[in-house]
C-alpha cells in the first residue's frame, strides 16, 4: 500500500524536477531576450509563449499529440533516431509539464528582468563588463525574487499537471502515473480514502510552495 501510494508522488517529483529545469532555463534565456529585442510580430510570439497558461490542458495535450505523435514528422524522427515513440512515455509527461509551466517562469523574470535599475547595467559596462558578465553579475541578482517566484510556481503548476499528461503521457503505472492522474483513477474506481491521501499530499506541497513565493514579496 505505501509503496502504491508513493510511487505516482515520487514519479510526480521527478518529472516536475527535470520540467524545471528546462523551464528555468528557457524561461530566463527567452524573458532576456525579450525584454531587450525589438522585431516585428514580437507581440505575437510573446502571446504564443503565454497561450498554454489560459488554453485548456486537453488543448495543450491534443496539440502535442499532433506535434509528436507516431504519425507526425517529429514524432517519426524521434522514433527513428531513439528506436522508441516519444508518446505514452516519462519524457511525454516531462514535455507536457514543461509547457504548461513555461508561461510562468517566463513571465516571472520577465517582470523581474524589466525591473532592473538600467543605470547600474550600464556602469558595468562602461566598466568593461561584459554583457554575459552584467547578466549575470547584475540582471540575474537584481532579479533573483522574481526568478525564484518563477520557479516555484512554475515547480508546482508541473506537478499538478493533468489534462495534456495524461492525453500525451497516459497513465501507466509506474511509468507516466502521477499524483494528479492516480487521483482521477481512484476515484474513478471508488477508493475515495487512496484518493484523499494523493490530494492531501498535493495539498501540502502547494501550500507550502505558495507560502514561500507570499515570502519572497
Amino acid at each position: 500500500m505505501a509503496h502504491y501510494f508513493w510511487e505516482p508522488v515520487k514519479l510526480s517529483l521527478e518529472v516536475a524536477s527535470v520540467s524545471i529545469i528546462i523551464v528555468f532555463f528557457t524561461g530566463i534565456i527567452f524573458a532576456r531576450l525579450m525584454t531587450r529585442v525589438q522585431f516585428k510580430g514580437k507581440i505575437i510570439v510573446e502571446t504564443l509563449f503565454m497561450l498554454p497558461l489560459v488554453l485548456p490542458p486537453t488543448v495543450v495535450g491534443f496539440l502535442l499529440v499532433i506535434i509528436f505523435g507516431n504519425n507526425s514528422p517529429i514524432g517519426i524522427f524521434i522514433e527513428s533516431l531513439f528506436n522508441k515513440q516519444l508518446m505514452f512515455t516519462w519524457w511525454a509527461a516531462v514535455i507536457a509539464s514543461t509547457i504548461v509551466a513555461f508561461p510562468l517562469m517566463y513571465q516571472s523574470a520577465k517582470a523581474g528582468f524589466l525591473n532592473v535599475d538600467r543605470d547600474i547595467e550600464e556602469a558595468a559596462r562602461i566598466d568593461g563588463a561584459s554583457e554575459f558578465k552584467v547578466f549575470i553579475y547584475i540582471t540575474v541578482p537584481a532579479a533573483m525574487r522574481a526568478i525564484v517566484s518563477g520557479i516555484i510556481l512554475s515547480f508546482a503548476r508541473a506537478l499538478g499537471e493533468f489534462g495534456a499528461t495524461l492525453m500525451f503521457a497516459g497513465n501507466i503505472p509506474g511509468k507516466t502515473q502521477t499524483t494528479p492522474t492516480a487521483i482521477y483513477v481512484a476515484l474513478d474506481s471508488g477508493n475515495i480514502q487512496l484518493a484523499w491521501l494523493w490530494v492531501i499530499s498535493i495539498l501540502i506541497i502547494s501550500f507550502f510552495m505558495l507560502l514561500m513565493t507570499s515570502m519572497l514579496k
